[in-house]
């Protein structure tokens, strides 16, 4: 789904104009503009989704844990000297590779969060066969290469006229039942086995699953529809949709230094995602290329669960108990043993009483890698609002997306444990859900999934 980036690589403030390159910054120190290889002002720089600059964006800092956690949160650029922030670069102009990086990824996994997405399913009509699916995913492919460039597509409607690409992405998987609708049930890897039922669950069938999933993401809500509105009508009348829901993140330069998200509870989430760096990280998120679904190789899995958080429940409970519930300090999010946000939690560390200094039943402590058996995976949410109930209460919480490289191993068995005694629990509820297999980018003329469908 890589160390530091550079200050200003890929956030901006909105309408800010690019920075010259070679512009001197306070003090005298080169500009973030004059980071070698990023192209002159008004050309689209692509953003280098290495393992060095992956390590201060998706997983720098590490995470409240599974059902809150999310992938690192805004870059910027940092002041010198302790001076206001520099002039930070523009929004408009990023644009995210097709093809992720050399492993061939699809963008999107471990793309850094962008400020707004959409995510969508949508079944194969009744009609649809393997030859009618594979047309879609080559009309998908070509347009989605083009959207992330920036380029428009034929009969385009203008909604993102004027904008660039905005870092967005699309990505695209495959659900369970893609596999009986086009003839490839014997193709369909072990890995998408149903998830099983959680006692929290309280799932309406109609917004889970799915033959085909796509998620888009953009610093730009425009650029973020267009693609959206642009991928619906191109699947006609291959497939309909099936569900649709909007989220959110903090736009890229929203603070005054680069720092963790934070999500609708008021928590820093983001912090103990896996890093890039990590020895384990490509096992642990990317299928391994000896797998026996060829296709899948160098693919991954996401599992989408869209949850309410209760947060006038919530909201009423003082910061001291929040703070307890999750494990972590709600200012800071450094844990409740000490240190800052990246410091490990002490789980063996006790109070004076005897009791843990992170409650037995934390979320984080929970959720870490250490209770499960070292089971991790990567979380790349966004919030969502939609509106309010009947009640007043909001209708709001996360949409969440992690990615592993076996939902069993990572997912399903995170969630097992929280499901037993988890105190964040009673704060949420799961209202959908959907499991999918995530091939790996196509080679340069390809579409997604071609090897399964024409092999």
């Amino acid at each position: 789904m890589s160390t530091k980036k550079p200050h200003g690589d890929r956030a901006a403030t909105p309408g800010a104009k690019p920075v010259p390159p070679q512009a001197p910054r306070p003090g005298g120190a080169p500009s973030a503009a004059a980071t070698p290889g990023t192209p002159p002002a008004g050309a689209a720089p692509t953003v280098e989704l290495s393992r060095r600059r992956l390590l201060g964006t998706v997983g720098a800092a590490g995470a409240a844990g599974l059902v809150v956690g999310g992938a690192g949160g805004v870059l910027g650029a940092t002041a010198a000297h302790g001076d206001a922030p520099d002039p930070l670069t523009t929004i408009g102009s990023t644009r995210v590779p097709f093809r992720a990086d050399r492993a061939a990824h699809q963008a999107g996994i471990t793309t850094p969060l962008q400020a707004g997405g959409h995510l969508l399913a949508f079944d194969l009509a009744p009609d649809a066969d393997r030859k009618a699916a594979a047309a879609l995913l080559r009309r998908w492919t070509r347009t989605a290469q083009d959207l992330m460039a920036g380029r428009a597509p034929a009969h385009d409607t203008a909604v993102a006229a004027d904008a660039g690409p905005s870092s967005l992405t699309v990505t695209f998987g495959l659900g369970h039942s893609f596999f009986d609708r086009t003839g490839l049930t014997k193709q369909r890897p072990v890995q998408l086995d149903p998830l099983p039922d959680f006692s929290a669950d309280a799932l309406d069938p109609e917004r889970s699953n799915g033959d085909l999933w796509l998620q888009i993401g953009a610093d730009d809500a425009l650029v973020a529809f267009h693609a959206l509105r642009t991928l619906q009508k191109e699947a006609a009348p291959t497939a309909r949709l099936r569900w649709q829901m909007n989220g959110f993140n903090r736009t890229p330069g929203a603070t005054a230094r680069p720092m963790t998200t934070r999500n609708l509870m008021g928590q820093i989430d983001g912090t103990n995602n896996p890093k890039p760096s990590d020895p384990d990280f490509d096992t642990r998120i990317f299928v391994d290329r000896d797998a026996d679904a060829t296709w899948m190789r160098g693919g991954s899995y996401a599992v989408v669960r869209r949850i309410r958080m209760l947060l006038d429940d919530w909201e009423k409970r003082p910061r001291t108990d929040q703070e307890k519930i999750i494990g972590r300090r709600k200012d800071t999010g450094a844990p409740l043993t000490g240190g800052d946000e990246t410091t490990p939690m002490r789980l063996d560390a006790n109070r004076p009483d005897g009791l843990p200094v992170i409650p037995a039943n934390a979320h984080a402590r929970i959720a870490a890698p250490e209770s499960n058996q070292g089971a991790a995976l990567l979380r790349r949410p966004f919030s969502y609002h939609d509106g309010f109930r009947d009640d007043g209460a909001p209708d709001a919480g996360l949409l969440f997306i992690c990615w592993q490289a076996d939902p069993l191993r990572a997912f399903t068995q995170i969630q097992r444990k929280l499901d037993r005694g988890d105190a964040l629990s009673p704060f949420l509820r799961h209202e959908a859900s959907g499991l999918y297999a995530v091939p790996p980018a196509p080679e340069s003329g390809g579409y997604v999934a071609q090897p399964l469908l024409e092999g």
